[in-house]
């Protein structure tokens, strides 16, 4: 990625205040006009910051950045004889977001920054506090694994998305100044963490929802990807002073194993959220339908300074227990974070209708319940089936898969998770990229088998995604749930190397129209439509 030129800025400015060990050579009294990663990217006076990846160094391609119009480069090895004034850094990925944030005018500190953190459960959270701002009558944007919203645009992060890069990532923060926001809510994943995308982002309150077994082949163990996440609520004693000032709140999940690891390492304040009696916000008297939830909130606000009880009653049209979590999450950091009255947050939760492939439901007019969801854990998986066990009496049809390149343990495990909870299990492909989507499915396959699950009876083996969607619309008896699980919103698929355009939804949408007579939508191509 790359930043757009905004306003140019001098190389002393922008390393003015930078806060990394530092090796310069050559003249900084020379013009940015913009930062890449990519050396394809690179325009005239831009910074080219050379970064080592899985496949490809950056370093290798600091020459035909120069000669594409570089005014500078930042590496983390010792160079010699550029033409190019050159910053030795001790880490190229953690320097480029500092740089990127003094490039665009360190935007988080003129911005209130909520980062929100976890396993399962992210998206919904962002987007619940994005509503509780907005009710509140603040300026507010978002960065999530789904969009960016900056006042009235909603702009696409991508297909396969975790937290965007640095650059982009400052980009949006300096653009929702330039709009005159105030306060922005922003997803952070493990990797953007891992990666130090988020570093310079000025945290004044982190949330996590829960940390649950995800990503343990990009971070070796729990532990690390658990050490990964904590970063966010590290970060909150490294954000400086702000004017409208900076509460440092650490909003921990008090019913998740999580807890205790991270109010031992959280700076300053806490506040604990769950449905267990020592949570410091709590939820009581929970009801469930297919229509949402309906729960009271009891808990004891505190913002500067002043310490406030309160009991307010909270309804949600999304639905599970894992929503009343998210809710109280949302409620906690914006009560006691943020200082907004309990019912103004509560308003807020209600008026959040959904979040797209987030237990979404797809009717056609069928005589049962279609949904999409972006499970893809075990402890996902695990949550989702038992949600929508709650909304019916009869059968539940899971269709879901593993992806290519990842944790391969989290395979056996969801397919046990889905022949435990589910009446029936159909396993097919999801982003295999350059693995083998049989011996994927071989290896979920053998997991239901553990599990007492039995092959065309309880399990199916379905490798194209749509015709097993296909197969489980066919399936369905009228009160029976249909629910796809771990593509969500995403709208691709990645088989080898080529992202093959693809949206759970508009798939569900084409199973049910055939099963239901209507022309419309067509099922999305996949190459695995080629191997029938």
């Amino acid at each position: 990625m790359n930043s757009e030129i905004t306003n140019p800025a001098k190389l002393s400015t922008i390393l003015k205040e930078f806060p990394l060990k530092l090796k310069v050579s050559g003249p900084t009294d020379i013009w940015i006009t913009g930062i890449a990663i990519d050396n394809r990217l690179v325009k005239s006076g831009y910074l080219f910051v050379a970064m080592k990846g899985a496949s490809t160094d950056g370093h290798d391609f600091i020459k035909d950045a120069i000669q594409r119009g570089a005014s500078a480069v930042v590496g983390d090895r010792p160079l010699a004889d550029l033409s190019v004034s050159y910053l030795q850094v001790d880490n190229s990925r953690q320097a480029l977001s500092w740089l990127a944030a003094a490039f665009n005018g360190y935007p988080g500190r003129k911005l209130t920054v909520i980062g929100v953190t976890g396993t399962d459960g992210k998206t919904t959270t962002c987007n619940l506090l994005y509503q509780v701002l907005l009710a509140a009558g603040h300026k507010a944007g978002l960065i999530s694994t789904v969009n960016a919203i900056i006042g009235d645009e909603v702009l696409d992060t991508g297909f396969h998305v975790t937290t965007p890069d640095a650059p982009d990532v400052q980009r949006y923060l300096a653009r929702m100044v330039a709009a005159g926001l105030t306060h922005v809510v922003l997803e952070t994943t493990s990797h953007g963490w891992a990666q130090y995308r988020v570093d310079a982002c000025e945290f004044d309150v982190g949330v996590v929802t829960n940390i649950t077994h995800e990503h343990l082949d990009q971070h070796g163990s729990y532990e690390n990807y658990r050490a990964a996440k904590a970063r966010l609520f590290q970060s909150l004693g490294t954000t400086l002073p702000k004017p409208q000032g900076n509460p440092q709140l650490a909003v921990l999940n008090r019913d998740d194993s999580s807890y205790d690891y991270l109010s031992s390492i959280a700076h300053g304040p806490q506040v604990s959220y769950g449905l267990g009696m020592n949570a410091d916000i709590r939820a009581e008297i929970v009801e469930y339908s297919p229509q949402g939830i309906r729960f009271d909130v009891i808990g004891r606000a505190f913002y500067s300074g002043q310490t406030n009880n309160f009991h307010i009653p909270v309804t949600s049209p999304l639905v599970g227990q894992f929503n009343v979590s998210n809710c109280l999450a949302a409620l906690a950091a914006s009560v006691c974070g943020l200082g907004i009255a309990p019912k103004i947050a509560a308003g807020g939760i209600a008026a959040m209708s959904g979040v797209p492939g987030r237990m979404e439901q797809i009717n056609l007019g069928q005589p049962f319940t279609a949904i999409v969801d972006f499970a893809h854990t075990p402890n996902a998986l695990r949550v989702a089936i038992e949600t929508v066990r709650r909304m019916t009496k009869e059968r539940v049809i899971v269709i879901f898969g593993s992806a290519g390149l990842r944790d391969r343990e989290k395979r056996r495990m969801m397919a046990e998770v889905a022949t435990e909870l589910a009446d029936v299990s159909i396993l097919t492909a999801e982003d295999p990229r350059t693995e083998s989507l049989t011996g994927i499915l071989n290896e979920m396959a053998e997991g239901a088998g553990l599990k007492g699950g039995v092959e065309e009876k309880t399990f199916w083996r379905v490798p194209d995604r749509g015709e097993a969607i296909r197969l489980g619309v066919q399936m369905a008896r009228p009160g029976d749930i249909v629910m796809t699980c771990g593509k969500g919103h995403e709208q691709s698929m990645c088989f080898e190397t080529t992202e093959f355009p693809w949206d759970d939804r508009i798939a569900m949408r084409a199973a049910l129209a055939e099963l239901v007579g209507l022309p419309d939508p067509k099922m999305p191509y996949l190459p695995t439509q080629d191997k029938k």
